[in-house]
Formats: structure tokens, sequence, C-alpha cells
């Protein structure tokens, strides 16, 4: 039988200690898109923000020994203005070494900290850090005490948080979140963000601990009850806004991943109306596409490979008259060996159109 617990309640049963932790609000979790490797980069990022002005955007993972020692770690954090509210997710095990990187993250201007404790894969395990850690939350409240100390010392401090699973392995039972969540709140956590599936640390590709291990939103519910002070954001599976806004009637946020990467304009176009109240004009598909290729002239312009940019549009049209058209086009980029006429040819594509789908989608919105 779980054991309804709190922070006070676990944080002696883990032998920790920490008085005052610096617990600080995170931002607004309602609506977050999640971090993805080779996904949420700045480029896509900055696509995102084209859309919805509230949504919180993450960071890839990157890792505290490359951010700390890596020869180059300006490319890891660099974004733009407009992205805010961006978080920056950290990997590592290392408490010192992770308070270092996140000092870094928030010299660098981001407005949270988030600690991944939830990928499964055999790299990240192997580095001693992702969901492996679960099994580990006195060292897991090492770090957030490490990460805290080391910011409050900041001009301008940053909250932590943490994404996790609901359990690794065979240990997934209701106490193990709740004594996972207890401990590391104790150190000064107040956020969590819960993939509501376990994860298999072996056995299970990446991609098959997204979709094997069976969800189970129940498990984030009942802790949020469990833990009524804590702001709980759920995450996996969550594929339309209808979903979200039910999921937002039993905690306090929503993570969406491959969803809103796949289809970002299908999914998030309305995000700021229906989840934010926010009334201000949505763009259309084409008028977001074209403020994307310019964004992507200015980065070609800096040395930046227009692939890079533009692979992450590929799902823009999705849905939407043209859209295997646009698909094409953006595949054509890649190995063009001259951009900056594969860049014009794009706007062209888009400008030729953009009446029609300007119409069509004011219609229907209207409608």
């Amino acid at each position: 039988m779980a054991v309804k617990s709190t922070a006070c309640a676990l944080a002696p049963s883990q032998g920790l200690t920490y008085p005052h932790p610096m617990t600080l609000p995170a931002p607004n979790q309602r609506l977050s898109i999640a971090p993805m490797m080779d996904c949420t980069d700045r480029h896509f990022r900055y696509l995102v923000r084209l859309m919805t002005r509230h949504a919180l955007l993450y960071t890839e993972m990157v890792t505290a020994n490359a951010l700390v020692r890596g020869r180059d770690p300006q490319r890891f954090i660099a974004y733009a203005d407009v992205e805010h509210p961006v978080a920056l997710q950290l990997g590592g095990a290392d408490p010192a070494l992770m308070a270092e990187a996140a000092a870094k993250g928030a010299a660098a201007g981001y407005d949270e900290i988030n600690l991944n404790i939830g990928c499964p894969s055999d790299r990240v395990s192997a580095g001693r850090f992702g969901a492996c850690l679960m099994a580990e939350p006195k060292l897991v409240a090492e770090m957030v005490h490490a990460i805290n100390a080391r910011l409050a010392a900041h001009s301008r401090p940053i909250p932590v948080t943490v994404k996790t699973r609901i359990g690794i392995d065979h240990q997934d039972s209701e106490a193990f979140l709740d004594d996972f969540v207890g401990a590391v709140s104790a150190a000064g956590c107040a956020t969590f963000i819960i993939h509501a599936r376990k994860a298999w640390l072996s056995g299970l590709s990446p991609k098959e601990n997204r979709e094997i291990p069976p969800l189970i939103y129940a498990r984030a519910y009942k802790l949020k009850r469990d833990f009524p002070q804590f702001t709980i954001a759920i995450n996996g599976g969550i594929k339309d806004l209808g979903a979200a806004a039910e999921h937002l009637n039993h905690v306090d946020g929503v993570m969406i991943g491959r969803a809103a990467y796949d289809a970002p304009y299908a999914l998030l176009a309305q995000a700021d109306v229906q989840l934010f109240g926010d009334t201000h004009t949505v763009l259309t598909e084409a008028e977001i596409a074209l403020a994307y290729l310019e964004y992507a002239g200015r980065e070609l312009a800096q040395g930046v490979k227009l692939h890079a940019v533009t692979r992450h549009a590929m799902g823009l049209f999705t849905g939407r008259p043209g859209a295997r058209v646009w698909r094409r086009a953006l595949a054509e980029v890649n190995g063009n060996p001259e951009p900056a006429e594969a860049l014009k040819g794009l706007r062209a594509l888009v400008t030729r159109n953009v009446n029609d789908l300007t119409l069509n989608l004011r219609e229907e919105l209207a409608a």
C-alpha cells in the first residue's frame, strides 16, 4: 500500500538535512515544450515562439561536463531573447560540476535550470545521469542543494526543477515516487515534471521507452494531491490541446514533446488562446513560414548551415494544402551548393501560396 508522504516527513528518512533551502517559483508551467535531443535547439525554439508567446521552452539536454569543460560551451547555451521564458536542461551526477554548469546558465539569462532525471538511454545511464538517478534520491537532492547554494549568490537566482518518470524497472510503486519527490523537494525543488511512464533501464531503446511502458496519468494526479504545495506538470502521450486542457483539471502544467515537433502549427497556433486566454492575432502557417525564412536568412549570413534551421519546419504545414510540396522543398535544401538561392526559392514557394493559405485559415478560424 502506498504511503501518503510529505516533504517534511520524508527528508529525515533519506538522511538529508537542508536548513532553509532556497525554493523559487518556476516560470509558468501551464504549457511547455519538452526537451528533445536533436530537436529543441535554438532554431526550433525560435520557430515555436512565432506561434506561442506563453509556452515555456526547454533546451536539449546539455551535459554539465560539456558546458563546463567543453571547447565551445557557447554553442550549447546560445539563444535569442525572444525565446523567453526558456529553461536550460542539464544532465550530470556531480553536484559541484552541476552547480558550475547551472551558474553558467544563470549568467546566460536562462529562466530555469531543469535536471534530467528521466532519460533512460544506455549512453545516458552509463554516464550516471538520467532516469537511473531515480534510484539515488539523496544524490539528486545534493545536486539541487549545490545548485541552489551556487545560484543564491547570483545577482539573478533562478529556480531548479526536475523532470523525471513515475519509476524505473521494478521500482515503480506510488511510495517510491513519493519518496523521491519528498527527498528532492527537501533540498529546494518545488517543481516536478512527471513523464507518466516508468523507464526500463535495459532492454528498451529510448524510443521504445516512450511507447511501450503504459501511461499512468493517475500517478501524476495523485502526486499533485499528495504534494499540493508543489507545482506538478505531466508529460507523455499528450497530442492535442483538448487533452492538455483535461490534464490541467488535475495538475498544474502539461509538457508536450513529439506532437509539438511533428506538427507545431497544428498543435500550438491556438495554444495561447485556449490555454492562456490571450486573444492576440494568430498568424497563419504561411506568415510564420515567411518570418522563419527571414530568420533563416539572418542565420545563414552568420555562417549557419541553412538545413540546420529549415529542418525544424518540416511539419509546419501538416494537414494543410501544399504540405508535401513544402516538405520536399525543405528536403532539397540539404546539400544544396547554393543555399542563398535555395532560401530564395523557399520564400517564392510560400509567397505564391500565401494569399490562399491566409484566406483559407482565417475563414476556418472565423467559422
